[in-house]
């Protein structure tokens, strides 16, 4: 059996990316990948703007082992190490294939390393780099399809026969799984044809498909685990922010803390504003007209790696700093309402002060 294996280490390494700048640094603009619909060839979807890509060719990623490679950059401000090594594999090895590389440590620090040095190269195209990195790995193998005495073995024909293999191919394991895991994870699975296949998991997926028939689906593979990286990030980023307003809350509700509430409750509101714009800049990168495969391809594989249940604790704490933040200037106004007023009482006791001095 052939096909390719492909790993993504994505990191989130910035706040947004100068697009115009990295391409000139890189030499030019990377290729414009869209994603297209398989019939007719004309693109449905695209990514606006598109990521740039920078191709390293075959490098030695870890020793003795060699992948094509290239760099894609998103304008949201990840960069993902895109590798594939094909493969000519019967069943045993595939699943070992997988085994061996699916989560493994040894390739997210070498990943780290080689877009550590790269972003060296790019440092004025980062705009707010990240002082650590957030990252997110993804393993796919894609297999050519199968030849079988009709033609091609059918997706429905390659799961009776071999769905135990996949299945722990997408879990990275060894040994066989229990019917009941075995289901659960076939479950995850859409055709377009009969004789292509996506099984998709939270680490891994599983394509049957040509090279040129899986791409749109591996783009849109990584899109999803970009936003998932996103998300995480946001939801971080709010989490200390949020513990950091309570804490000065907590402070004391004195005259003095309040007024020194005023300048946090303004940095709170610019992160809320920052993220609520980032959130949004990240969920138009890609645009889904009429390609309703492709939108389903995207919400399984979002699915599947988290990226709803991420999104949802993003948007749970924005509306929370938004109250927050509204409670935050009700005690800053009270404050001042206070303030004035004492201020008015104080300019009247004057006033008689000195009008009963006057009339003795």
């Amino acid at each position: 059996m052939r096909g390719s294996l492909f790993l993504f280490q994505l990191f989130d390494v910035c706040e947004a990316l100068d697009m115009e700048t990295l391409s000139r640094l890189l030499g030019g603009p990377g290729p414009r990948r869209g994603v297209a619909a398989r019939q007719p060839p004309q693109v449905q979807v695209w990514f606006e703007p598109p990521p740039h890509i920078h191709a390293l060719g075959e490098i030695e990623f870890l020793p003795g082992e060699f992948f094509q490679a290239e760099i894609h950059h998103y304008s949201y401000g990840v960069a993902c190490l895109r590798l594939e090594r094909a493969f000519d594999l019967g069943w045993p090895d595939l699943v070992a294939l997988s085994t061996r590389w699916v989560g493994a440590s040894a390739a997210e620090s070498a990943a780290s390393d080689l877009i550590a040095r790269h972003l060296d190269s790019i440092r004025p195209a980062l705009l707010k780099p990240h002082g650590g990195f957030l990252t997110e790995d993804y393993t796919v193998v894609r297999l050519d399809p199968l030849p079988a005495p009709s033609g091609f073995l059918t997706a429905g024909e390659l799961l009776q026969s071999a769905g135990g293999a996949i299945a722990r191919i997408i879990r990275g394991e060894t040994l066989p799984l229990s019917p009941e895991e075995q289901s659960h994870i076939l479950a995850s699975r859409l055709s377009y044809y009969p004789e292509d296949l996506l099984v998709a998991g939270w680490s891994a997926a599983f394509l049957y498909d040509t090279a040129g028939g899986a791409d749109p689906s591996l783009q849109l593979i990584e899109y999803a685990n970009s936003q998932l990286l996103e998300f995480r990030f946001y939801d971080e980023l709010l989490t200390r922010t949020l513990r950091d307003v309570y804490r000065r809350i907590d402070e004391g509700t004195g005259m003095l803390k309040r007024w020194r509430l005023a300048g946090e409750a303004e940095r709170f509101n610019t992160v809320r504003l920052d993220v609520q714009e980032l959130t949004e800049r990240t969920d138009n990168a890609a645009k889904f007209l009429s390609d309703m495969f492709a939108a389903r391809l995207y919400q399984l594989v979002a699915a599947r790696v988290g990226v709803p249940d991420y999104r949802r604790l993003v948007d749970e704490k924005l509306r929370t700093a938004a109250s927050l933040y509204h409670s935050m200037t009700e005690r800053i106004h009270q404050s001042s309402a206070l303030l004035l007023e004492t201020t008015i009482v104080v300019i009247l006791i004057i006033d008689l002060i000195f009008l009963f001095r006057g009339k003795s």
